[in-house]
This record gives structure tokens, sequence and C-alpha cells, in this order.
């Protein structure tokens, strides 16, 4: 038969001598990987009291931005949900009523924002797609929940704190 590929490799059938027949010799191979091993730095960390240092381009949970007068700045153009490729962004415009203009920028608010973090994959196009910088990934780990419901953010999750709420 004709060989489809120069990969195939013929298997040495010949009897084993004594030495292997006993495996002495696999045995202290793998006992000398083994004790290699044990002498090597431990690749385990103690979670609770060290935390493991992460990449600079981490990309981590949503925030929503605000400005430097603390209105928000989503205007609601739907771009990020657009850009996003698992629709894991969801969102509903509104308009901005009088006497609202200390808390939204622009005419145009979000009044309705939500991200599904069990289908988001992190991959930072929404960020990249939002023309006002409005959303952006944190260096923040999402944290675990046995709830469903507990991972589905809405607009009040994501917004980052009114500076002047905080004093």
């Amino acid at each position: 038969m004709e060989k489809l590929t120069n990969r195939a490799k013929e298997i040495d059938r010949k009897p084993m001598n004594f030495w292997e027949s006993i495996y002495l010799i696999a045995i202290v191979k793998g006992l000398m990987i083994t004790l290699k091993h044990f002498f090597m730095k431990k690749a385990t960390i103690n979670y609770p009291e060290e935390k493991r240092p992460f990449s600079p381009v981490f990309r981590g949970l949503h925030v929503l931005n605000r400005d430097e007068e603390g209105r928000e700045n989503c205007t609601a153009c739907g771009l990020c949900a657009l850009a996003c490729p698992a629709e894991a962004i969801t969102m509903e415009a509104a308009e901005r009523l009088p006497g609202e203009e200390n808390k939204y920028r622009e005419e145009k608010y979000a009044a309705k924002y939500e991200i599904n973090m069990l289908r988001c994959i992190f991959c930072g196009f929404c960020e990249e797609a939002c023309p006002k910088d409005a959303v952006y990934l944190s260096q923040t780990v999402a944290p675990a929940s046995y709830d469903r419901k507990n991972f589905i953010y809405t607009k009040e999750d994501l917004l980052i704190p009114h500076p002047k709420a905080t004093k």
C-alpha cells in the first residue's frame, strides 16, 4: 500500500530485553521528573491574601463614564450595541426634558442600558465604537454568582457614582 504522507513511521516491534521488561528504567525516569518538579517554584497563589497580576490590556467589567460635571456621556447612539458581536448590549433612547441639563450631556440619553455578561465575550468592540467615550472596560473581574439575573447589569450598575453625590 502506498503512503499518503511522509509522516508515517515504521513501528519497532523488537522484543523487550530484561531491563525493559521490569520497567525499572522507566520508573526511575518518572521519579526524576517528579523530583525536578517538586523543587520548582509553585504556580499556585493563595488567592484571598495574594492577588494575581493581570495584563495591562486586560478587559473586565463595563463602566459607563461621566464627564467632569457629573453628566452622563452616553447619547444612546447605539453604536456599541451594533458593534457587539455577541449582541449582549440592549438600550433604549429617550429625549432630555427641560431642567435635566445637569444630568445628561446631550439631548438624547440612554433611558435603558443593559449588558448581559453571560453573553459578553469581553472583546472591547463596544469601547472602540463609542464616539463619546461613554463605555469602557475596567480592570475589575466579574464576580461569581449562582443566579443568572445577577449577570444582567443595568445602567445604574454600570454608571460610575456621581462625584457630587459622594461628598
